[in-house]
């Protein structure tokens, strides 16, 4: 199986395969917003306008087409209230896509349609992506600081809004996909500080995640000869938050070594984690179900939630 994302941004392809808009939009009756009140910290260049971009006859997931946005230099978050009754619980949702695209509904929106069902705020981070701007291989911090940037801003976002928006702030956790999966253990291990001059009173919150859901992640290996050592950039420790890793062993994009490594180190700290590795799988499936057993881990999800107090009434 060949990665989607790979596909997506080096095939040519017909013109004829796509629907593109100038800029994505949210569904009708939500709103995205800016996280930062002015420009937002470090810029960096940017390959041309945002645009959101549908594959409308290949690269399907599960039978149905899936939209990615690129060139985001507008950071946003949208806010998706709980449908039944509110647990308290918040998640912070980061999109996969190599830093370099976004794909906004199939790891974005789609997970909220679940969260939100479940009684949990879910909040959709169209994060920083340079795509062929200046750091056409990585995003990743610290190459790139700003998607972690955009993360720690809005965790204390969130919290400075908690009562006006019906959150529990020591029930927040973040979810992330592939490249996200690893935003989500950049944010694990990075908050004690913000990367960014503080510019309000939300800055003053902690951006500490109190959970962590990491599915497929990537760049979590040390980037040399080594064949099995952690990102020194990820620096796990005592205060890393309860984590929950999922991968296949058929990975063709992000080798299941991603997320072994984080779990060792995790484990070596003491952290609460748990870990579901299957055999078959493949890589970029989001929540759409398949055949594939690995496509049920939702549940798998909620019920680790709520064993660690989360959702528990």
């Amino acid at each position: 199986m060949r990665s989607l994302l790979t596909a997506l941004l080096f095939a040519s392809g017909s013109a004829a395969l796509i629907a593109q808009t100038p800029a994505w939009q949210p569904s009708p009756g939500h709103k995205q917003v800016p996280i930062w009140p002015g420009a937002a910290p470090h810029p960096q260049q940017v390959a041309g306008p945002e645009t959101a971009t549908t594959r409308t006859k290949d690269h399907f997931v599960a039978g149905r087409p899936w939209t990615y946005i690129s060139n985001v230099s507008l950071p946003t978050m949208t806010v998706y209230a709980p449908t039944v009754k509110n647990t308290g619980a918040a998640v912070v949702v980061f999109p996969g896509g190599g830093y370099r695209i976004l794909a906004i509904d199939l790891e974005g929106t789609e997970v909220c349609d679940w969260l939100t069902s479940k009684g949990i705020t879910c909040v959709v981070l169209k994060y920083r992506v340079p795509g062929e701007g200046k750091f056409p291989k990585s995003g990743a911090y610290p190459r790139s600081p700003v998607a972690l940037e955009d993360a720690q801003r809005t965790i204390g976002l969130l919290r400075f809004h908690a009562p006006e928006w019906l959150i529990d702030p020591h029930k927040i956790g973040v979810l992330g996909f592939s490249a996200g999966g690893h935003l989500v253990a950049a944010i694990s291990t990075h908050f004690e500080k913000r990367l960014y001059s503080a510019v309000d009173a939300a800055d003053r919150e902690s951006c500490r995640p109190d959970f962590a859901v990491a599915l497929y992640p990537g760049h979590m290996l040390e980037n040399t000869s080594k064949d099995f050592e952690l990102n020194p950039y990820i620096p796990v420790s005592r205060q890393t938050p309860p984590t929950f890793l999922l991968q296949a062993e058929d990975d063709p994009v992000d080798t299941v070594k991603n997320s072994l490594v984080y779990y060792t180190a995790l484990k070596k700290f003491g952290i609460p984690a748990e870990m579901h590795l299957y055999v078959h799988g493949g890589h970029a499936f989001g929540l759409r179900r398949t055949k594939q057993a690995i496509t049920e881990w939702p549940t798998l999800v909620e019920r680790w939630l709520e064993s660690i107090g989360i959702t528990s009434q």
